[in-house]
């Protein structure tokens, strides 16, 4: 049975419309212009549980509206949500202490006051008895590597620490579900793959449910096997990770080490995406690799060849990009059905 399940969920907001200027000021105080803004638009998808599940779209897709619906933050225009059971905009007491919500640019701990002190304060909203508390703090603060930053005023630690306390602050009371907004939006290289280090191996050992928004796509690749897109509101793909390479990474990057200098017919080949001598890179689609690689070394000496898949990134955001039309709507509705 899904730990997760949604059915026609919608979210609509009503926007105040006003044009620049006085006039059009006191003519709102009298008669106000609005509209709807569709957020979210009746998707449909279910979460087993133990899965750990990447939730895509561009900026303004409805991602985070999604997770605020399923944590109970606001209520749903329309449509049915289930989690372990639970109506999220009911709010129950039983529901908030088996689920947590962290979001990358939203603090939950208490800026001025050591992060240890935030944490007892969870203790005891969460009701969390004394040993099993220390017991998880201890394991947390080991894995996290925080145990020296407990004592340190929150305001004080790096953006790559604060988000580690944000972690151990939502895991405290051991949740079966764990929605995790742009966890590693900012920070750098070595603090991304850290977090990403730590929930691989948190998710596997307790196998919690995980509901992840990213634009990073090293979080995806690291952390996600499914994954979940949606733009304008609308679920467009939903299927393996693999699936999205496989159905829209249709070219593969050729980078080139002439001899000499760079042929000033590269065009011909592909699409050049760099070019500095003696260097080249080409956007090739994949059934013509071989054909385009054997025109290439029957006219020029080459150095150096090495054939890549396009980066995930780069796959995603041309996903994004056809489901803005219609055809690519089709599309990309097809693939996730298959």
């Amino acid at each position: 049975m899904p730990i997760i399940e949604i059915e026609k969920l919608a979210k609509s907001y009503r926007v105040y419309q006003k044009d620049e200027g006085l006039r059009a000021s006191l003519a709102g105080l009298f008669h106000r212009q609005y509209r709807d803004v569709e957020a979210v638009k009746s998707i449909d998808f279910t979460v087993e549980r133990g899965e750990f599940v990447a939730f895509l779209g561009p900026n303004g897709a409805g991602k985070t509206t999604t997770l605020k619906l399923l944590s109970g933050v606001i209520n749903p225009t329309s449509g049915v949500a289930r989690v372990m059971g639970y109506i999220p905009w009911k709010r129950e007491n039983a529901y908030r202490r088996r689920f947590a919500l962290v979001m990358g640019q939203k603090n939950q701990l208490w800026w001025d006051l050591p992060a240890q002190e935030s944490f007892r304060l969870h203790q005891q909203i969460y009701r969390i008895e004394k040993q099993a508390f220390e017991h998880t703090l201890d394991e947390l603060a080991d894995l996290l590597d925080v145990r020296r930053l407990l004592k340190q005023p929150v305001r004080e630690l790096s953006l790559g620490e604060r988000m580690k306390m944000e972690l151990t602050a939502a895991l405290l009371h051991s949740p079966e579900v764990l929605f995790l907004d742009e966890p590693t939006i900012g920070l750098d290289v070595i603090a991304q793959h850290n977090i990403q280090k730590f929930l691989k191996h948190y998710q596997e050992q307790r196998q919690m449910t995980v509901l992840l928004t990213s634009h990073y796509m090293k979080d995806v690749a690291a952390l996600c096997r499914r994954v979940v897109i949606i733009t304008e509101g609308q679920i467009k793909y939903d299927g393996s990770l693999e699936g999205v390479l496989k159905q829209f990474g249709d070219y593969k990057l050729l980078t080139l080490h002439f001899e000499g200098e760079l042929p000033a017919d590269l065009s011909r080949y592909g699409e050049v995406l760099e070019s500095k001598s003696p260097r080249a890179t080409l956007r090739v689609q994949k059934h013509k690799v071989a054909e385009v690689l054997s025109q290439i070394l029957s006219r020029h000496s080459l150095d150096d060849i090495s054939v890549e898949e396009t980066p995930l990134e780069d796959v995603i955001a041309e996903m994004f990009a056809s489901g803005k039309n219609d055809a690519g709507k089709d599309a990309l509705s097809s693939v996730g059905s298959s």
